[in-house]
């Protein structure tokens, strides 16, 4: 894609150019925000770094691409971490630069930005492409601070501190280079915790050259140490010039490898010892009618169904059914954190979910699943939802750029939804992409550890450590196997999954994207308040000290008399436990 580049100076900015690069990726013009007329040097930004900011012009020299740029006129009147329109916003002036970039350059396609933790800064670059029909290249988010310092130092790229604000940092290391800094900055951190690639504002940097300054680099010609304030706040103010250089370098840098640590050794590892698998095809859920039940915080509106005669009938009247609910409770679309889609004929996804995405337009849609599998006959859709009754207790991932850390996206639906009252979170079905492209992963195997790897990094993305509930779904016997395998090794890889294995792998007859895994599960944070002793609540003869919790009966062992008057009918090809032995049926009581 051809990609306008966000650029502040700084080394993020820069370093995030060259994977977009060595992606495959066209640099085709630069933009930049800078502050209005002010003593003080740095604008005190929320959203950008400004210090440099008078430096930026010459970019355009070195790249010999094009320079936009706006003034910032607006504040950080809008502080939500998930950003939504807002007049005089500071953010507003990035929607209005990049749509000057748009009108000059109609054929560009995204956007580079180099948001490495600050999901502040990314959730309204996000917000902007959204609204211009652009996509968020970030691909540097989510990646080991010290790892990915370490390769910015081993690249062809020259930055230097031109700011320091932390304990350790004083106006000695201003203008020293990283390569200089990066023994003392992972000494600070072990230390301090200071944050070695400086996201915790301890630093700013500014980039003299890079491989794609191919007309020239920046020199130093004059130099002057600013104490910013009372406190160890230092900057610098330089005067600059481009020199000439001979050409531009390699965009060759370090892409992380496709799975990480422990899963690439469990991907090697279940090459070996998986058994033939069972081959049954029956009917193993009755498709059930709708149900509700109430909570004090939790409402469930389950298997919502139509009888109109087409597909697109039946979603409106679907969708129809949910709003009257939620209105007859005075209730919001934004209460919804979880819902479960079952189509019976995943051609018709796009129509289907181009009516579902009409109730969810206000940022962090739920979490979702949506699997194919047999609905009863002229039935094309089924829907169950969770409800929370207070959306102050409604957190979320609502990541929509690439990046390596897992998939965009591909739908009106958050990474996952955590009740911060229950401390809950639902995690969306994660499907084998290949994150930094969102191509399909054809090897089945590693789609199978791939797609629990998306899962794991959502999980600790949210922090919420512990597993309740893990359910895959695959579209063929075959491989139910290697999931039971695969999820063994998980389990034995993790230290947070000291519980006994909870997991139900199910064969549905299609994934979205044509995939044939899909991983999808609750989390919870099992060191806080009721859930300090979570990771034992599935060991069925120990007394617990949390009162929600997930269990498993399998062909009705052990269940309840008495079942909850809401319950969501999944009818699959075929059910299996944890060991990957086939089962007539499962019930999931959750909590």
């Amino acid at each position: 894609m051809k990609f306008v580049a966000l650029i502040s100076g700084g080394k993020d900015s820069c370093y995030n150019i060259l994977h977009c690069m060595a992606n495959g990726h066209e640099l085709v013009c630069l933009a930049n925000l800078y502050p209005p007329p002010s003593d003080s040097h740095e604008l005190d930004s929320f959203m950008y770094q400004t210090v440099g900011f008078d430096i930026v012009p010459y970019y355009a020299d070195c790249t010999g691409k094009p320079l936009y740029r706006r003034m910032i006129c607006g504040d950080s009147h809008n502080q939500k971490l998930e950003y939504e329109r807002t007049e005089n916003d500071e953010t507003e002036d990035l929607y209005e630069l990049l749509k000057l970039v748009k009108k000059h350059h109609p054929d560009v396609e995204a956007v580079s930005v180099g948001a490495i933790l600050s999901s502040y800064q990314r959730t309204r670059v996000e917000d902007v492409c959204s609204r211009l029909g652009l996509t968020a290249l970030a691909y540097l988010w989510q990646r080991d601070q010290e790892q990915l310092m370490g390769e910015m130092c081993a690249s062809k790229m020259e930055a230097r501190l031109i700011k320091v604000a932390a304990i350790g940092l004083n106006d000695k290391h201003l203008g020293l280079t990283l390569q200089e800094m990066y023994p003392v900055l992972v000494d600070l951190n072990r230390k301090y915790g200071v944050h070695v690639c400086g996201e915790g504002g301890e630093f700013e940097s500014l980039v003299f050259d890079a491989p794609f300054f191919t007309k020239g680099r920046l020199k130093i010609m004059h130099q002057e140490t600013v104490r910013h304030t009372n406190d160890e706040v230092w900057y610098l103010k330089l005067k600059v010039e481009v020199v000439e250089k001979q050409g531009g370098g390699s965009c060759d840098v370090v892409q992380p490898p496709l799975l990480h640590e422990p899963f690439k050794g469990i991907r090697e590892q279940i090459k070996h010892g998986l058994r033939e698998a069972p081959t049954s095809d029956a009917q193993h859920f009755r498709h059930g009618h709708q149900n509700s039940s109430h909570s004090k915080s939790l409402l469930r509106l389950s298997n919502i169904t139509s009888t109109q005669p087409t597909a697109e009938l039946q979603m409106t009247h679907i969708m129809s059914q949910l709003k009257d609910y939620l209105d007859n409770h005075k209730l919001h679309p934004t209460n919804v954190i979880f819902s479960s889609l079952l189509v019976s004929d995943m051609s018709k996804f796009g129509l289907l979910n181009s009516i579902y995405q009409t109730m969810f337009t206000h940022p962090l849609p739920p979490a979702r699943v949506c699997v194919e599998t047999k609905l009863p006959e002229n039935c094309f859709a089924q829907l169950s939802v969770e409800i929370i009754n207070n959306t102050s207790f409604k957190k979320g991932l609502h990541v929509q750029g690439r990046s390596y850390w897992a998939p965009s996206n591909i739908g009106p639906y958050s990474q996952s939804i955590a009740d911060t009252s229950t401390y809950m979170a639902h995690i969306s079905g994660q499907i084998p992409l290949v994150p930094k492209d969102m191509s399909v992963c054809k090897d089945v195997l590693t789609q199978t550890v791939l797609a629990l790897q998306h899962f794991e990094h959502v999980k600790e993305a949210i922090g919420s450590k512990t597993v309740l509930f893990m359910c895959c779904f695959v579209t063929d016997a075959s491989l139910v196997d290697a999931v039971s395998h695969t999820y063994t090794l998980y389990t034995q890889a993790s230290r947070d999954l000291d519980h006994v294995p909870q997991l139900v792998t199910v064969i549905a007859s299609a994934l979205p994207r044509g995939v044939d895994v899909e991983w999808t599960g609750v989390s919870v944070n099992e060191a806080v308040g009721d859930y300090e002793h979570a990771k034992i609540a599935f060991d069925t003869d120990m007394e617990y000290s949390a009162d929600r919790h997930y269990r498993i009966y399998y062909d009705g062992l052990g269940l309840p008399a008495t079942l909850p008057s809401s319950y969501e009918m999944v009818p699959v090809r075929g059910v299996f436990d944890v060991s990957g032995e086939q089962r007539r049926y499962a019930v999931v009581e959750m909590p």
